[in-house]
Formats: structure tokens, C-alpha cells, sequence
């Protein structure tokens, strides 16, 4: 793990290098026949998506070119069509983060057929050929954050326990979910094992522990039937939960049982993208743990690629072919890392990487 968080932060040094070339795709600038950069988010309803998708306008912008942002609210065929009318008013760049990795092949041959560069944002477009870059966060070094704070957190590793968790993953159809869960889980799975975490529910494996659409109000309503059937007169100590927004529902899970009160003490509640709810919570008490990503610098690297495309530069690529395959080809790819935090220093990184102000947080 340790050797791939510094490959993570090589790539981040060798991306945001000023005298960085990008090369190794197979396709070459049109002569900028729309300066036009399509941006394709999957929702609104996540604060993270929002918060790139305007910051790559911001900067393409800033650039020159024009941009085209839209968000297709985790429906898959919206995404498909608002994809088709960019390319009929013109792109150069199609930058999109898909909704399912796997449903977008078709448009993505006509994207590729108008000779339009595609940038694969944070979620992998899987069994296609038709994808040139991937832009991401390193997935199973996050979910290492998450499954280590825990097993430090417990002290398991000085012999601490047994304690009860349970386990959260997020939707089957982003490929980032198995990687997010099993870096976590090559923490876990030794203490439970070993007997030193018990998983009460049985329910240990991917597709058991998948939450659909990363719905919160699945993620509660599953929090609920766990509860009821296995801790009527047990104690949940900890809970891996991989998203904030899932977090926050299993928290009022929880809540509705009793925790957070002297008699039945929150469990570690981890999470991921440092929403400013969790945040508040975390502050408050509840959720316990995040991980903080570094948002800008990846819609920054996005920013970059995009621009050295148009430009007509030559391109040169790091491959990272252990995290990059996505079932056809291997994807040329950079990785950027990320930080866990909790109470004790979010204020501090959130306000370092831009995200938050201190008074937002705390108000």
C-alpha cells in the first residue's frame, strides 16, 4: 500500500509539472474546429460533482475555450442523450464522468467517430475501446484509508477486541466500488478472520454489502434491517461505509436506535469526498472519518490534458497498468492521492486544498 501511495504522488508531481507533455493517445487535435470542451457529470445531487464540474469550467475558461456542463441526474440514458446533442453542437473534448461505466460504449463510438478526445473523469468507461485518458483518484489506497483508521481507531493491531462492525459498499456499476472495497477489506478481512471483528449480519461480500445508485435511503433502510435482526442486545462498534452520503443515512439509522447517547456510543463511521454535512458531523461528533479529496487538482489535471490536446501538442502517458484495465484495453491514466481526516485536523485540510472555509464548516 505504501508503494502505491507513492507511485500515486509521483504521478501528481509529474502532472502538475509546468513543462508537462501529455502523449500516447492515438489521436490528434482537429485544429480547435469548436475550442468547445464537453463536461458530462452524472448528478447534482452530490455536492463533489458539482464543485468540479464548475471548477473545470473555471478553468477552461480561463483558458479560452468554451464549455458545455451538464448533469444527468444517475439516469443513464439522459447522460447518452445530453452526450449526443454536445457533439451535435460541437466539441473538441468530451470530459465525463459516467453514471455506468458500462452503458456508454455506443455513444462513445460516436464521440470517438467525430474525432473528439475523451477523458474518462474518476469513474472508469469499462469493456469500450472507445476511451483515450482516465483521470483519477487512486481507489484502493482510499479504501485502504478507511479499513486502516478503523483497525487503528479499534487497536487491533495490539491485540484489542473482539468488536461487531459491519460493511457498506457502493454502487455495482461504478467501477471505482470493488477497488474502494477491497483496499479497505486487505485491512479488515485479517481481523475478522482472526475473530477480532465479527460481522454479525454475515453480510461480507461485495454484491451483499453493494448499495445501489449510492443511495442513502437504501444505505438506511439496510442499516435498519441490520440492526433490528442482529443488535436488539448487541453493540455496533464500527461501520465501513464508503461515501459520506451513505454515511450520513446509516447515522440516522443510528440515531433512531438509541446511538449517540451515553448508554450506546457512535460506532467509527467512516466516509469519503468530505461533503460539508459530513463535515459538520464529523465536527459534532457522529461520523467519524472522511477522506478529503484534493477535487481541484483533479479537475485541474482534467483541465491540463484537455489543453495539450487542443493545442496539438505531442502527448506522452505513465501508464499504471495494475489499476487501469478496463476489461478491453489497458487506459493511459494519472492518479492523484487523497487524505484521510477526522476532527482532529478536516478544518485544517479542508481549508489547505480550497475547499471549505473555517467558518463554513463551523457554522
Amino acid at each position: 500500500m505504501k508503494k502505491v501511495i507513492r507511485i500515486a504522488v509521483l504521478l501528481l508531481v509529474f502532472l502538475m509539472a509546468a513543462s508537462i507533455v501529455f502523449a500516447g493517445g492515438n489521436k490528434q487535435a482537429s485544429g480547435g474546429k469548436t475550442n468547445r470542451v464537453g463536461i458530462s457529470m452524472p448528478t447534482q445531487s452530490t455536492e463533489r460533482w458539482v464543485l468540479e464540474g464548475n471548477e473545470m469550467v473555471k478553468q477552461l475558461q480561463a483558458l479560452g475555450y468554451q464549455t458545455v456542463l451538464q448533469f444527468a441526474e444517475d439516469n443513464v440514458g439522459q447522460q447518452i442523450s445530453q452526450i449526443e446533442n454536445m457533439l451535435n453542437r460541437g466539441i473538441d473534448v468530451l470530459i465525463v464522468c459516467p453514471i455506468d461505466g458500462g452503458a456508454l460504449d455506443n455513444v462513445m463510438k460516436k464521440v470517438v467517430d467525430a474525432k473528439v478526445l475523451i477523458i474518462a473523469y474518476d469513474r472508469l468507461l469499462t469493456d469500450t475501446h472507445n476511451v483515450d485518458y482516465y483521470m483519477t483518484f487512486d481507489s484502493i489506497a482510499i479504501g485502504g484509508l478507511m479499513g486502516s483508521y478503523i483497525v487503528d481507531k479499534l487497536g487491533l493491531a495490539q491485540g484489542k477486541g473482539p468488536f461487531n462492525i459491519e460493511l457498506f459498499a457502493g454502487s455495482l456499476d461504478d467501477n471505482n466500488t470493488e477497488m474502494y472495497f477491497e483496499g479497505a477489506m486487505s485491512y479488515i478481512r485479517p481481523y475478522i478472520e482472526s475473530g477480532k471483528l465479527v460481522v454479525r449480519s454475515g453480510q461480507t461480500t461485495l454484491n451483499q454489502c453493494a448499495t445501489l445508485e449510492w443511495d442513502a435511503m437504501r444505505a438506511q433502510a439496510r442499516m435498519d434491517n441490520i440492526l433490528t435482526a442482529f443488535y436488539t442486545n448487541q453493540t455496533l462498534h464500527a461501520v465501513l461505509s464508503p461515501y459520506d452520503g451513505l454515511s450520513l443515512g446509516i447515522i440516522s439509522s443510528l440515531k433512531a436506535v438509541g446511538y449517540g447517547s451515553a448508554n450506546r456510543p457512535w460506532p467509527i463511521i467512516t466516509g469519503q469526498d468530505a461533503e460539508l454535512p459530513s463535515v459538520k458531523s464529523i465536527l459534532a461528533g457522529e461520523q467519524t472519518q472522511t477522506v478529503l479529496l484534493d477535487l481541484f487538482s483533479l479537475a485541474g489535471g482534467a483541465v491540463k490534458l484537455a489543453d495539450e490536446f487542443m493545442k496539438g501538442r505531442a502527448i506522452t502517458v505513465i501508464n499504471w497498468p495494475d489499476k487501469i484495465n478496463n476489461g478491453v484495453k489497458t487506459v493511459p491514466a494519472f492518479a492523484i492521492n487523497a487524505i484521510s481526516v477526522d476532527k482532529d485536523n478536516i478544518i485544517r485540510e479542508a481549508v489547505r486544498v480550497g475547499l471549505y472555509t473555517e467558518a463554513e464548516m463551523r457554522n
